[in-house]
């Protein structure tokens, strides 16, 4: 007993100053930004301005994604073909893909000079115009229709493939069928989806950044780092971000409102026999969906490796430079990353049930509400009298990345702790197992896999991020995203399609060993 109540000591204690840490870094540095704004009278007509369209491309993005999210995914619930996983598969690779490098690939395609513009001008038409809302729309969709496709794709799938073959010894029809059937689960997935998708586009940055198209195509992010790097006005910032923070926290709980599938797990290659869409016009109509879909999401990645491969070895010493900044910044926010996710993972299973536990899980996901860029301006304003916030750019960097990753990996850990405690938890308290020998025998066989995919996903998002870096840094501690964006707005077209390919590869490599490593004599 007296074991049992030092690991419970251990874990609350852990799992509370965690959660503490995550406290100070999102509604503290709320509290500093909010002290700093002097009224909300300073935001002027811009900056309203600025508020409306992020609503409005977060509303675009999302209603499109979702769109045309549902014939692709329906596709790829009724045909089997060769590459069907592998494809379904790929659809997850945009979430670790950096942002400045997907921009980099949609440019290469629909860009002026880009393979869409190259087409028409074969037939004397103008170049395609990519920047403004359009482009911002077009890139959201590129990151958000495989995340659409995969949660919808879910539901679809949930379908048991009973009722399908119940419908067609009835004779439904293919309408019928969707009546009957598809409509009820897309009235149940839809709503998540849409929210889900509409929270993740109310704080891109970087996107807006490279492809916003001057005052009219400005995000709330986007105007916090334009008053905070430009003009340096610390109380219009603030205003900014608590304007953004409110904006964040009320697409979370839009987001948190509805059940959401998982966007991962088994049964993707079930595949239900459908008698009734078995004509050859719905198989060409499924097979062109597929085919668009693959084409959208493949080509501006093929572009990335193909015009980046022949600088990939000639990079300036700068690039390189940075993309050693860059590893050793997505390491370390790793570790930490870890360091708050395991602690709130143990406390929430050791106080389930009560009422501080859901306090702790309510803290851990607090940053899905939290801005990268509000996090960084609070830091500012807290270091400013004391040091010079430039020479802290990385070590803020590395903080907030890894505050930022911390709800991705909770999902991960919190039911895997949860299962391995509650199957085997009791056995090892029959046996005395406490402490180190606990941590070595019990949990780290079984927690492999979900630390190994938390860290992988932790690294890659770090990697590629472009947010809190570029309030901070000078130009001898650019991270590599930063340097690619560098190079995009300097028109070193070549330095920057080599820079982002070693991106690229970067951030898959760095997913690929962490979640390789989880995966390798893991005992689950």
């Amino acid at each position: 007993m007296a074991g049992r109540a030092r690991q419970l000591n251990l874990a609350v204690g852990a799992g509370s100053a965690a959660a503490a840490v995550v406290l100070a870094l999102t509604l503290g540095t709320l509290g500093a930004v909010a002290w700093r704004a002097e009224s909300a009278a300073r935001l002027g007509p811009s900056d309203w301005a600025a508020v409306r369209f992020t609503l409005l491309q977060a509303t675009l993005s999302a209603l499109i994604s979702v769109a045309l999210a549902i014939p692709v995914a329906r596709a790829l619930a009724r045909r089997r073909f060769a590459g069907r996983g592998v494809l379904i598969t790929l659809l997850g690779a945009p979430f670790i893909l950096p942002v400045i490098v997907a921009v980099l690939g949609l440019l290469a395609v629909f860009g002026r000079a880009g393979l869409l513009s190259q087409f028409l001008g074969r037939f004397g038409l103008p170049p395609v115009q990519i920047y403004g809302l359009h482009g911002v729309v077009l890139a959201h969709v590129f990151f958000n229709l495989p995340l659409a496709t995969r949660l919808i794709l879910q539901g679809w799938l949930a379908i048991p493939a009973e009722r399908f073959r119940l419908a067609a010894s009835l004779g439904f029809s293919e309408r019928d069928v969707g009546r009957e059937l598809e409509r009820p689960m897309l009235r149940e997935v839809l709503p998540g989806a849409f929210a889900v998708i509409f929270a993740i586009c109310t704080t891109s940055f970087a996107v807006v950044l490279a492809l916003g198209g001057g005052p009219r195509a400005t995000t709330v992010e986007l105007a916090i780092y334009q008053a905070f790097r430009f003009d340096f006005d610390l109380g219009r910032a603030a205003g900014l971000a608590l304007v953004q923070f409110a904006i964040g926290a009320a697409a979370a709980g839009l987001a948190l409102r509805f059940q959401v599938p998982q966007a991962t797990g088994g049964g993707l290659d079930r595949v239900a026999g459908r008698p009734e869409a078995d004509s050859p016009g719905r198989r060409i109509a499924d097979t062109a969906w597929i085919s668009l879909a693959a084409a959208f999401l493949l080509l501006p990645l093929g572009m990335i490796v193909l015009r980046g491969a022949p600088a990939l070895f000639g990079m300036p010493p700068a690039v390189l430079a940075a993309a050693l900044r860059s590893v050793l910044v997505a390491l370390s926010s790793t570790v930490l990353a870890l360091a708050l996710a395991l602690p709130l993972a143990f406390a929430m299973w050791h106080l389930r049930g009560r009422r501080l536990a859901g306090w702790l899980e309510a803290l851990g996901y607090l940053p899905v509400a939290a801005s990268p860029l509000v996090i960084g301006t609070g830091l500012f304003i807290l270091f400013h009298p004391v040091v010079d916030p430039v020479a802290l750019a990385l070590p803020v960097t590395v903080v907030v990345n890894a505050t930022m990753s911390l709800p991705f990996a909770l999902r991960a850990l919190v039911p895997a702790v949860a299962r391995v405690e509650g199957r085997f938890g009791p056995l090892a308290d029959s046996l005395g197992m406490h402490g180190q020998a606990r941590l070595r025998h019990l949990h780290w066989p079984r927690l492999r896999r979900p630390i190994g995919f938390s860290a992988g996903l932790a690294a890659a998002l770090s990697m590629g991020d472009l947010g809190v870096i570029a309030l901070f840094a000078d130009p001898e501690q650019a991270t590599l995203p930063l340097q690619l964006y560098r190079l995009m707005a300097a028109y070193r077209m070549e330095d920057a399609a080599g820079a982002g390919l070693l991106l690229l590869v970067l951030a898959v490599a760095l997913f690929w060993l962490f979640d390789r490593g989880g995966r390798v004599n893991a005992d689950t």
